[in-house]
């Protein structure tokens, strides 16, 4: 799998957190499967009361993945993941909004205990042939997001009729900015991605195929996106530069509003 298809780590998040069960084995599977390579979690929710968790009356969790998965996790709970760019903010709330951007992800979690936000703060370190990572997620309440988002950020349905478009403006771009020409490199890369196998990505086993079909169409879109846009390649002046991030720039928001709303399971 390529490296630019990896899936946030917020979209594993909320995508685990509906499927998880209270219970050792599978908490450790969904940490496993949310941490994959990094350190492990940390969490900082120190200022929290016990209502971070499902059940209203339980302890407060502590401070590590495992346990905030397990606080969670311990009754009902919605969540979703969301994947912010300056000037769209797509549904984040407004306490979090600066640290979501910085990031440029966040959970949102829903339980009868109220409603939070978790925002992953990563520090890298080591080399480039052996990368590490330190996680720590930084927990806070957040107003009921839940209606919010659906506007925001709309149905999988929609969203599957959105990519279908940025898919046909991405090639239109491309086209018209003639990738292959200006950077042979990226056009190979391009040319990969469109072909490329579904990547392995550490989902839920039971993830229905409709989800994974539109988060694998999205991070597509969206690494093209960072290929095509890596440099001023071929634009000869500020023009030509500001028409290729223009082009693009919308089919960046198509991929990152589909990967939110395929993590989306609200229930009446």
């Amino acid at each position: 799998m390529s490296p630019v298809l990896a899936l946030p780590r917020s979209v594993l998040l909320a995508l685990w957190l509906q499927q998880v069960e209270a219970g050792a084995a599978p908490l450790r599977r969904a940490v496993r499967a949310i941490q994959g390579d990094d350190e492990p979690h940390a969490v900082l929710a120190a200022d929290l009361p016990a209502e971070l968790s499902a059940d209203p009356g339980a302890e407060p969790p502590g401070d590590d993945l495992a346990e905030l998965l397990a606080a969670w996790a311990a009754g009902p709970h919605e969540s979703a993941a969301l994947l912010p760019a300056p000037g769209d903010l797509a549904g984040v709330p407004a306490a979090v909004a600066t640290a979501a951007l910085a990031a440029r992800e966040c959970v949102l979690v829903q339980t009868p205990g109220g409603s939070f936000a978790a925002v992953p703060d990563v520090v890298r370190f080591g080399s480039a042939y052996e990368p590490g990572h330190l996680v720590t997620w930084s927990v806070q309440r957040v107003p009921d997001w839940r209606v919010q988002l659906l506007g925001t950020v709309g149905s999988l349905a929609d969203s599957e009729r959105a990519l279908r478009g940025a898919l046909r403006s991405a090639t239109e771009a491309l086209a018209s900015l003639d990738v292959a020409r200006w950077r042979p490199d990226a056009a190979e890369a391009i040319a990969a991605l469109r072909s490329e196998a579904d990547p392995d990505w550490p989902v839920p086993p039971d993830l229905d195929a409709r989800r994974l079909r539109v988060l694998v169409a999205a991070a597509r879109l969206r690494a093209i996106v960072a290929l095509a846009t890596a440099d001023d390649g071929g634009a000869v002046n500020l023009w030509q530069a500001d028409q290729r991030s223009t082009a693009l720039r919308e089919v960046d928001r198509a991929a990152r509003h589909a990967m939110s709303a395929a993590t989306i399971a609200l229930h009446a």
